[in-house]
Protein backbone atom coordinates (compact mmCIF):
# COMPACT_ATOMS: atom_id res chain seq x y z
CA UNK A 1 0.00 0.00 0.00
CA UNK A 2 1.32 3.80 -0.73
CA UNK A 3 2.05 5.48 2.19
CA UNK A 4 1.72 9.19 2.28
CA UNK A 5 4.24 10.93 4.63
CA UNK A 6 2.99 11.42 7.71
CA UNK A 7 4.00 15.31 8.54
CA UNK A 8 4.97 15.64 12.42
CA UNK A 9 2.17 17.52 14.53
CA UNK A 10 3.47 20.66 13.99
CA UNK A 11 3.79 22.88 12.11
CA UNK A 12 6.87 23.85 9.37
CA UNK A 13 9.12 25.96 11.28
CA UNK A 14 11.65 28.51 10.29
CA UNK A 15 15.64 27.48 10.57
CA UNK A 16 16.74 28.70 13.81
CA UNK A 17 20.02 30.98 14.21
CA UNK A 18 21.71 28.13 16.27
CA UNK A 19 22.11 25.85 12.96
CA UNK A 20 24.22 28.00 11.15
CA UNK A 21 25.91 28.90 14.36
CA UNK A 22 27.20 24.97 14.67
CA UNK A 23 27.80 25.37 11.10
CA UNK A 24 29.96 28.21 11.54
CA UNK A 25 31.80 26.53 14.37
CA UNK A 26 32.11 23.51 12.64
CA UNK A 27 33.91 24.94 9.35
CA UNK A 28 36.31 27.13 11.68
CA UNK A 29 37.45 23.96 13.29
CA UNK A 30 37.92 22.20 10.09
CA UNK A 31 39.92 25.49 8.83
CA UNK A 32 41.57 25.98 11.66
CA UNK A 33 43.75 22.30 11.92
CA UNK A 34 43.61 21.60 7.62
CA UNK A 35 47.19 22.97 6.91
CA UNK A 36 48.62 20.54 10.10
CA UNK A 37 50.41 17.23 9.18
CA UNK A 38 50.33 17.40 5.77
CA UNK A 39 49.06 16.25 2.61
CA UNK A 40 46.93 12.63 1.99
CA UNK A 41 48.37 10.10 -0.53
CA UNK A 42 44.53 10.66 -2.10
CA UNK A 43 45.27 14.55 -2.15
CA UNK A 44 48.69 14.41 -3.84
CA UNK A 45 47.06 11.49 -6.26
CA UNK A 46 43.88 14.37 -6.81
CA UNK A 47 47.18 16.93 -7.60
CA UNK A 48 48.85 14.84 -10.00
CA UNK A 49 45.69 13.64 -12.25
CA UNK A 50 44.57 17.80 -11.92
CA UNK A 51 47.48 18.55 -13.63
CA UNK A 52 46.55 15.70 -16.82
CA UNK A 53 42.80 16.95 -16.63
CA UNK A 54 40.62 14.76 -18.61
CA UNK A 55 37.02 13.86 -18.52
CA UNK A 56 37.50 10.58 -16.55
CA UNK A 57 40.25 8.50 -14.92
CA UNK A 58 40.21 4.71 -14.24
CA UNK A 59 39.14 5.08 -10.55
CA UNK A 60 37.43 8.38 -10.35
CA UNK A 61 35.28 11.17 -12.75
CA UNK A 62 37.14 14.63 -13.21
CA UNK A 63 35.32 16.86 -10.70
CA UNK A 64 37.73 16.41 -7.73
CA UNK A 65 40.99 16.79 -9.93
CA UNK A 66 39.75 19.55 -11.71
CA UNK A 67 39.12 21.44 -7.82
CA UNK A 68 42.37 20.06 -6.64
CA UNK A 69 43.58 21.91 -9.82
CA UNK A 70 42.01 25.39 -9.31
CA UNK A 71 43.05 24.83 -5.78
CA UNK A 72 46.78 24.61 -6.84
CA UNK A 73 46.61 27.11 -9.38
CA UNK A 74 46.53 29.67 -6.75
CA UNK A 75 48.78 28.70 -4.39
CA UNK A 76 50.18 25.35 -5.16
CA UNK A 77 51.85 24.08 -1.88
CA UNK A 78 48.76 25.18 0.16
CA UNK A 79 47.23 22.16 2.06
CA UNK A 80 45.04 24.42 3.30
CA UNK A 81 43.85 25.96 0.36
CA UNK A 82 43.48 22.42 -1.26
CA UNK A 83 41.50 21.46 1.86
CA UNK A 84 38.99 24.16 1.51
CA UNK A 85 35.97 22.61 -0.92
CA UNK A 86 36.38 19.83 1.69
CA UNK A 87 35.55 21.57 4.43
CA UNK A 88 32.76 23.53 2.12
CA UNK A 89 31.36 20.34 1.66
CA UNK A 90 31.42 19.38 4.85
CA UNK A 91 29.56 22.34 6.32
CA UNK A 92 26.68 21.76 3.49
CA UNK A 93 26.10 18.36 5.58
CA UNK A 94 26.22 20.08 8.62
CA UNK A 95 23.56 22.56 7.63
CA UNK A 96 21.49 20.24 5.74
CA UNK A 97 20.64 18.14 8.74
CA UNK A 98 19.60 20.94 10.35
CA UNK A 99 17.07 22.06 7.48
CA UNK A 100 15.89 18.70 7.57
CA UNK A 101 14.76 18.37 10.79
CA UNK A 102 13.07 21.82 9.74
CA UNK A 103 11.67 20.08 6.81
CA UNK A 104 10.33 17.38 9.11
CA UNK A 105 8.72 19.51 11.23
CA UNK A 106 11.20 20.20 13.70
CA UNK A 107 11.29 23.03 16.14
CA UNK A 108 14.84 25.03 16.66
CA UNK A 109 15.86 22.19 19.22
CA UNK A 110 15.01 19.67 17.16
CA UNK A 111 16.96 21.51 14.07
CA UNK A 112 19.93 22.33 16.82
CA UNK A 113 20.31 18.83 17.67
CA UNK A 114 20.22 17.63 14.42
CA UNK A 115 23.03 20.12 13.00
CA UNK A 116 25.48 19.42 16.40
CA UNK A 117 24.75 15.77 16.25
CA UNK A 118 26.05 15.27 12.47
CA UNK A 119 29.05 18.44 12.90
CA UNK A 120 30.06 16.03 15.93
CA UNK A 121 30.20 12.47 13.65
CA UNK A 122 33.83 10.97 13.06
CA UNK A 123 32.32 9.95 9.62
CA UNK A 124 32.03 14.35 9.01
CA UNK A 125 35.56 14.87 10.48
CA UNK A 126 37.43 12.70 8.74
CA UNK A 127 36.03 13.32 5.20
CA UNK A 128 35.81 16.81 5.82
CA UNK A 129 39.80 17.45 6.81
CA UNK A 130 40.84 15.91 3.56
CA UNK A 131 39.66 16.50 -0.28
CA UNK A 132 38.40 13.23 -1.42
CA UNK A 133 35.01 12.30 -3.31
CA UNK A 134 33.55 11.36 -0.57
CA UNK A 135 33.25 15.09 1.25
CA UNK A 136 31.64 15.98 -2.13
CA UNK A 137 29.50 13.13 -2.18
CA UNK A 138 28.14 13.40 1.29
CA UNK A 139 27.04 16.89 0.37
CA UNK A 140 25.83 16.42 -2.54
CA UNK A 141 23.52 13.47 -1.83
CA UNK A 142 22.43 15.86 1.25
CA UNK A 143 21.34 18.66 -1.11
CA UNK A 144 19.33 15.67 -3.47
CA UNK A 145 17.63 14.61 -0.28
CA UNK A 146 16.87 18.07 1.17
CA UNK A 147 15.02 18.51 -2.38
CA UNK A 148 13.35 15.35 -2.42
CA UNK A 149 11.89 16.35 1.41
CA UNK A 150 10.80 19.50 -0.44
CA UNK A 151 8.94 17.49 -3.23
CA UNK A 152 7.23 15.36 -0.58
CA UNK A 153 5.31 18.31 0.98
CA UNK A 154 1.50 17.90 0.56
CA UNK A 155 1.60 21.02 -1.69
CA UNK A 156 5.24 20.51 -3.30
CA UNK A 157 6.29 22.40 -6.79
CA UNK A 158 7.47 19.86 -9.04
CA UNK A 159 10.52 22.02 -10.64
CA UNK A 160 12.57 20.89 -7.74
CA UNK A 161 12.97 17.95 -9.54
CA UNK A 162 15.19 19.95 -12.27
CA UNK A 163 17.53 20.89 -9.36
CA UNK A 164 17.41 16.65 -8.43
CA UNK A 165 18.70 16.24 -12.07
CA UNK A 166 21.59 19.07 -11.70
CA UNK A 167 22.71 17.46 -8.71
CA UNK A 168 22.44 14.26 -9.78
CA UNK A 169 24.67 14.67 -12.69
CA UNK A 170 27.02 16.76 -10.73
CA UNK A 171 27.46 13.38 -8.19
CA UNK A 172 28.01 11.22 -11.05
CA UNK A 173 30.99 13.16 -12.46
CA UNK A 174 32.47 13.21 -8.23
CA UNK A 175 31.49 9.50 -7.89
CA UNK A 176 30.04 6.96 -10.15
CA UNK A 177 28.73 5.34 -6.67
CA UNK A 178 25.86 7.89 -6.30
CA UNK A 179 23.87 5.91 -8.83
CA UNK A 180 23.49 3.30 -6.32
CA UNK A 181 21.41 5.63 -3.73
CA UNK A 182 19.70 7.42 -6.26
CA UNK A 183 17.96 4.03 -7.69
CA UNK A 184 17.47 2.86 -4.29
CA UNK A 185 16.24 6.36 -3.45
CA UNK A 186 13.97 5.92 -6.52
CA UNK A 187 12.84 2.50 -5.92
CA UNK A 188 11.90 3.52 -2.55
CA UNK A 189 9.34 5.53 -3.44
CA UNK A 190 7.93 4.22 -6.49
CA UNK A 191 7.15 0.92 -4.02
CA UNK A 192 5.62 2.77 -0.99
CA UNK A 193 5.13 6.15 -2.19
CA UNK A 194 3.87 8.96 -2.70
CA UNK A 195 4.40 7.78 -6.59
CA UNK A 196 2.25 10.77 -7.50
CA UNK A 197 5.36 13.02 -7.64
CA UNK A 198 6.86 11.34 -10.62
CA UNK A 199 3.61 12.23 -12.30
CA UNK A 200 5.29 15.40 -13.74
CA UNK A 201 6.72 16.77 -17.23
CA UNK A 202 9.72 17.56 -14.93
CA UNK A 203 10.92 13.90 -13.46
CA UNK A 204 11.71 13.19 -17.04
CA UNK A 205 13.56 16.64 -17.51
CA UNK A 206 15.56 15.96 -14.29
CA UNK A 207 16.53 12.40 -16.12
CA UNK A 208 17.92 14.30 -18.95
CA UNK A 209 20.12 16.93 -17.19
CA UNK A 210 21.33 14.72 -15.38
CA UNK A 211 21.74 12.25 -18.07
CA UNK A 212 23.63 15.34 -20.60
CA UNK A 213 25.93 16.32 -17.32
CA UNK A 214 27.39 12.87 -16.31
CA UNK A 215 28.02 11.86 -20.42
CA UNK A 216 31.11 12.89 -20.45
CA UNK A 217 32.71 10.88 -17.78
CA UNK A 218 30.21 8.11 -18.94
CA UNK A 219 31.90 8.43 -22.35
CA UNK A 220 35.69 7.94 -21.04
CA UNK A 221 34.52 4.95 -19.28
CA UNK A 222 32.90 3.12 -22.12
CA UNK A 223 35.52 4.03 -24.36
CA UNK A 224 38.32 2.75 -22.44
CA UNK A 225 37.07 -0.77 -21.43
CA UNK A 226 34.69 0.66 -17.78
CA UNK A 227 37.47 0.39 -15.81
CA UNK A 228 35.82 1.86 -12.62
CA UNK A 229 33.61 -1.28 -12.73
CA UNK A 230 36.81 -3.52 -12.52
CA UNK A 231 38.15 -1.62 -10.09
CA UNK A 232 35.07 -1.95 -7.95
CA UNK A 233 35.22 -5.31 -8.15
CA UNK A 234 39.37 -5.20 -7.15
CA UNK A 235 38.04 -2.86 -4.18
CA UNK A 236 35.25 -5.58 -3.08
CA UNK A 237 37.86 -8.05 -3.37
CA UNK A 238 39.88 -6.37 -0.57
CA UNK A 239 42.47 -4.78 -3.31
CA UNK A 240 41.94 -1.02 -1.37
CA UNK A 241 43.82 0.29 2.11
CA UNK A 242 40.05 0.91 3.53
CA UNK A 243 38.42 -2.17 1.93
CA UNK A 244 36.80 -4.06 4.53
CA UNK A 245 35.05 -7.85 5.43
CA UNK A 246 31.17 -8.34 5.71
CA UNK A 247 31.60 -8.06 9.30
CA UNK A 248 33.47 -5.28 9.59
CA UNK A 249 30.79 -3.33 7.28
CA UNK A 250 27.97 -3.77 9.81
CA UNK A 251 30.62 -3.25 13.08
CA UNK A 252 32.01 -0.22 11.46
CA UNK A 253 27.94 1.42 11.08
CA UNK A 254 28.20 2.21 14.97
CA UNK A 255 31.27 3.89 14.50
CA UNK A 256 30.50 6.42 11.49
CA UNK A 257 28.94 8.98 13.58
CA UNK A 258 30.32 8.14 16.76
CA UNK A 259 28.68 5.09 19.91
CA UNK A 260 27.53 7.52 21.98
CA UNK A 261 24.77 8.97 18.99
CA UNK A 262 24.18 5.32 17.90
CA UNK A 263 20.67 5.71 20.23
CA UNK A 264 19.62 8.65 17.98
CA UNK A 265 19.93 7.47 14.60
CA UNK A 266 18.63 3.81 15.56
CA UNK A 267 14.83 5.81 16.68
CA UNK A 268 15.63 8.54 13.77
CA UNK A 269 15.38 4.76 11.72
CA UNK A 270 12.28 4.05 13.41
CA UNK A 271 10.52 7.70 13.29
CA UNK A 272 11.18 7.29 9.57
CA UNK A 273 9.41 4.13 8.84
CA UNK A 274 6.54 5.59 10.95
CA UNK A 275 6.33 8.41 8.60
CA UNK A 276 8.27 8.63 5.88
CA UNK A 277 8.91 5.10 4.83
CA UNK A 278 10.94 5.47 1.53
CA UNK A 279 13.73 7.14 3.10
CA UNK A 280 13.77 3.89 5.81
CA UNK A 281 13.21 1.60 3.35
CA UNK A 282 15.96 2.97 1.13
CA UNK A 283 18.26 2.76 4.33
CA UNK A 284 17.59 -0.62 4.16
CA UNK A 285 17.89 -1.43 0.75
CA UNK A 286 20.91 0.23 0.59
CA UNK A 287 22.65 -1.68 4.06
CA UNK A 288 21.67 -4.84 1.83
CA UNK A 289 23.31 -3.45 -1.14
CA UNK A 290 26.51 -2.73 0.11
CA UNK A 291 26.73 -5.78 2.02
CA UNK A 292 26.36 -7.59 -0.86
CA UNK A 293 28.61 -5.77 -2.44
CA UNK A 294 31.29 -5.75 0.23
CA UNK A 295 31.41 -2.01 -0.02
CA UNK A 296 33.27 0.63 2.23
CA UNK A 297 31.74 1.09 5.31
CA UNK A 298 31.36 4.75 4.83
CA UNK A 299 29.47 4.24 1.54
CA UNK A 300 26.01 4.20 3.81
CA UNK A 301 27.00 7.34 5.44
CA UNK A 302 25.55 9.71 3.36
CA UNK A 303 22.11 7.85 5.21
CA UNK A 304 22.54 8.98 8.69
CA UNK A 305 22.14 13.16 8.69
CA UNK A 306 18.53 12.22 7.61
CA UNK A 307 18.05 9.65 10.53
CA UNK A 308 19.81 11.60 13.31
CA UNK A 309 17.68 14.57 11.81
CA UNK A 310 14.46 12.49 12.05
CA UNK A 311 15.79 11.31 15.83
CA UNK A 312 15.90 14.73 16.86
CA UNK A 313 12.59 15.94 15.33
CA UNK A 314 11.28 12.51 17.00
CA UNK A 315 12.50 13.20 19.88
CA UNK A 316 12.11 16.58 20.62
CA UNK A 317 8.93 16.73 22.93
CA UNK A 318 10.45 14.46 25.26
CA UNK A 319 13.65 17.03 25.21
CA UNK A 320 11.98 19.61 26.33
CA UNK A 321 9.65 18.43 28.47
CA UNK A 322 12.60 18.03 31.08
CA UNK A 323 16.00 20.41 30.58
CA UNK A 324 18.11 17.60 31.81
CA UNK A 325 17.18 14.95 28.97
CA UNK A 326 18.31 17.74 26.44
CA UNK A 327 21.39 18.63 28.88
CA UNK A 328 22.09 14.68 28.74
CA UNK A 329 21.89 14.53 24.80
CA UNK A 330 24.19 17.92 24.46
CA UNK A 331 26.68 16.61 26.50
CA UNK A 332 26.61 13.07 24.61
CA UNK A 333 27.03 15.57 21.21
CA UNK A 334 30.16 17.18 23.00
CA UNK A 335 31.25 13.60 24.09
CA UNK A 336 30.70 12.55 20.61
CA UNK A 337 32.27 15.36 19.03
CA UNK A 338 35.62 15.39 20.71
CA UNK A 339 36.35 11.99 20.36
CA UNK A 340 36.13 12.72 16.71
CA UNK A 341 38.09 15.78 16.57
CA UNK A 342 41.22 13.90 19.19
CA UNK A 343 40.95 10.91 16.90
CA UNK A 344 39.99 12.15 13.27
CA UNK A 345 41.52 15.58 12.91
CA UNK A 346 45.41 16.68 13.42
CA UNK A 347 44.41 18.46 16.91
CA UNK A 348 47.43 16.69 18.73
CA UNK A 349 50.75 16.69 17.85
CA UNK A 350 52.40 14.71 15.51
CA UNK A 351 54.13 12.85 17.89
CA UNK A 352 51.16 10.74 19.48
CA UNK A 353 51.26 9.06 15.84
CA UNK A 354 54.27 7.37 16.94
CA UNK A 355 54.19 3.44 17.18
CA UNK A 356 52.15 1.82 19.25
CA UNK A 357 49.82 4.88 18.45
CA UNK A 358 46.29 4.27 19.78
CA UNK A 359 44.74 6.61 17.15
CA UNK A 360 46.91 4.91 14.08
CA UNK A 361 44.87 1.64 15.19
CA UNK A 362 41.27 3.49 14.73
CA UNK A 363 42.27 6.22 12.06
CA UNK A 364 45.45 4.63 10.09
CA UNK A 365 44.38 7.40 7.61
CA UNK A 366 46.33 10.01 9.75
CA UNK A 367 49.63 8.14 9.24
CA UNK A 368 49.12 8.87 5.50
CA UNK A 369 49.53 12.50 6.05
CA UNK A 370 53.08 12.34 7.08
CA UNK A 371 56.33 12.27 6.43
CA UNK A 372 56.20 12.38 1.99
CA UNK A 373 58.78 15.36 1.98
CA UNK A 374 61.10 13.27 4.16
CA UNK A 375 60.35 10.02 1.89
CA UNK A 376 60.90 12.23 -1.15
CA UNK A 377 64.26 13.47 0.21
CA UNK A 378 65.41 9.26 0.61
CA UNK A 379 64.75 8.48 -2.52
CA UNK A 380 66.01 11.40 -4.04
CA UNK A 381 69.50 10.66 -2.13
CA UNK A 382 69.41 6.89 -2.71
CA UNK A 383 68.95 7.74 -6.81
CA UNK A 384 71.36 10.47 -6.70
CA UNK A 385 74.29 7.98 -4.95
CA UNK A 386 73.42 4.64 -7.10
CA UNK A 387 71.63 5.77 -10.48
CA UNK A 388 71.07 8.68 -11.16
CA UNK A 389 69.81 8.50 -14.99
CA UNK A 390 67.49 5.98 -13.53
CA UNK A 391 63.34 6.88 -14.10
CA UNK A 392 61.24 6.50 -10.88
CA UNK A 393 58.98 3.51 -11.09
CA UNK A 394 56.38 3.30 -7.67
CA UNK A 395 53.92 0.68 -6.70
CA UNK A 396 50.80 3.23 -5.73
CA UNK A 397 49.75 6.41 -6.79
CA UNK A 398 50.31 7.98 -3.51
CA UNK A 399 54.37 7.38 -4.19
CA UNK A 400 54.38 8.70 -7.90
CA UNK A 401 52.17 11.64 -6.83
CA UNK A 402 54.22 12.45 -3.77
CA UNK A 403 57.29 11.64 -6.12
CA UNK A 404 56.22 14.09 -8.48
CA UNK A 405 55.16 16.83 -5.88
CA UNK A 406 58.04 17.50 -3.89
CA UNK A 407 60.63 15.82 -6.68
CA UNK A 408 61.37 18.99 -8.86
CA UNK A 409 63.71 20.57 -5.83
CA UNK A 410 65.98 17.32 -6.52
CA UNK A 411 65.47 17.08 -10.23
CA UNK A 412 63.87 13.87 -10.16
CA UNK A 413 62.00 13.02 -13.06
CA UNK A 414 58.48 12.53 -13.47
CA UNK A 415 57.58 8.83 -11.94
CA UNK A 416 55.89 5.93 -13.28
CA UNK A 417 53.53 3.43 -11.50
CA UNK A 418 51.29 0.38 -12.07
CA UNK A 419 48.69 2.13 -10.07
CA UNK A 420 45.21 2.98 -11.29
CA UNK A 421 45.82 6.08 -13.38
CA UNK A 422 49.57 6.18 -13.35
CA UNK A 423 49.55 2.55 -15.29
CA UNK A 424 47.31 5.11 -17.85
CA UNK A 425 49.82 7.62 -18.08
CA UNK A 426 52.73 5.42 -19.38
CA UNK A 427 55.83 3.10 -18.73
CA UNK A 428 59.42 4.45 -18.31
CA UNK A 429 61.39 4.40 -21.91
CA UNK A 430 62.00 1.49 -23.07
CA UNK A 431 65.39 -0.07 -21.03
CA UNK A 432 65.78 2.46 -19.05
CA UNK A 433 67.25 1.70 -16.04
CA UNK A 434 64.64 1.90 -12.76
CA UNK A 435 64.21 2.69 -9.09
CA UNK A 436 61.58 0.67 -7.76
CA UNK A 437 59.81 2.08 -4.59
CA UNK A 438 58.00 -0.38 -2.53
CA UNK A 439 57.50 -3.17 -5.16
CA UNK A 440 58.14 -6.37 -3.14
CA UNK A 441 61.39 -8.28 -4.36
CA UNK A 442 59.59 -11.13 -5.67
CA UNK A 443 57.58 -8.86 -8.22
CA UNK A 444 60.26 -7.39 -9.00
CA UNK A 445 62.21 -10.13 -10.34
CA UNK A 446 59.54 -10.94 -12.31
CA UNK A 447 60.34 -7.71 -14.96
CA UNK A 448 63.49 -7.60 -13.75
CA UNK A 449 66.90 -8.79 -14.80
CA UNK A 450 69.19 -7.97 -11.77
CA UNK A 451 67.45 -6.56 -9.12
CA UNK A 452 69.96 -5.07 -6.65
CA UNK A 453 68.17 -3.92 -3.40
CA UNK A 454 69.38 -0.86 -1.82
CA UNK A 455 67.75 0.52 0.85
CA UNK A 456 64.01 0.62 2.73
CA UNK A 457 62.29 3.55 3.50
CA UNK A 458 61.73 5.06 6.66
CA UNK A 459 59.96 8.06 7.90
CA UNK A 460 62.52 8.76 10.38
CA UNK A 461 59.18 9.69 12.38
CA UNK A 462 58.37 6.08 13.48
CA UNK A 463 55.21 6.64 12.52
CA UNK A 464 54.09 2.94 10.82
CA UNK A 465 52.57 4.11 7.49
CA UNK A 466 51.91 2.06 4.16
CA UNK A 467 55.35 3.52 2.83
CA UNK A 468 57.64 2.32 6.13
CA UNK A 469 59.73 -0.05 5.34
CA UNK A 470 59.65 -0.39 1.86
CA UNK A 471 62.07 -1.37 -0.26
CA UNK A 472 63.96 0.78 -2.44
CA UNK A 473 65.42 -1.81 -5.46
CA UNK A 474 67.47 -0.91 -8.55
CA UNK A 475 66.86 -2.38 -11.77
CA UNK A 476 69.63 -1.99 -14.42
CA UNK A 477 68.14 -4.16 -16.87
CA UNK A 478 64.59 -4.88 -17.43
CA UNK A 479 63.79 -8.12 -19.02
CA UNK A 480 61.81 -6.97 -22.05
CA UNK A 481 61.22 -3.01 -22.61
CA UNK A 482 59.13 -1.47 -20.79
CA UNK A 483 56.44 -0.64 -22.88
CA UNK A 484 56.06 -4.96 -23.83
CA UNK A 485 55.71 -5.67 -20.00
CA UNK A 486 53.34 -2.61 -18.99
CA UNK A 487 50.12 -4.26 -20.24
CA UNK A 488 50.80 -6.83 -17.46
CA UNK A 489 51.85 -4.92 -15.10
CA UNK A 490 48.88 -2.60 -14.41
CA UNK A 491 47.08 -2.90 -10.82
CA UNK A 492 43.96 -1.55 -10.23
CA UNK A 493 42.51 -1.07 -6.80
Amino acid sequence: MEQRPVNAPRARRGAGGEIYWIAGIFAAVLTAVSGRYGYHRDELYFLAAGRRLAWGYPDQPPLVPLLARAMSAIDPNSVMLLRLPATLAATVVVLCAGLYARELGGGRVAQAVAAGSVASAALLAGAGHTLSTADLDLAIWSMIILVVLRLLRSSFDPCWWLAVGVLAGIGVQNKALIVVPLAALALSLLAVGPREIFATKYFPLALVIAALISAPYLLWQARNGWPQWTLSRAIAGGSSGSSNTRIQFVVLQFGLIGVFLVPLWVFGLWWLWQRYRAFALTYAVLFLAYLIMVGKAYYLGEMYPLLLAAGAVGAEPWLVARRIRLATLSFAIVLNAAFSAVVFLPTLPMSVLRNPSPILAINKEAGETVGWPHFVAQIADVRAHSAPDADILTANYGEAAAIEHYGARYDLPTPHSVHNAYWWWGPPADTHAALVVGIPADQVARFCADPEPLARIDNGLNIHNNEQGRALTLCRTPRHPWRDMWPAMRRLG
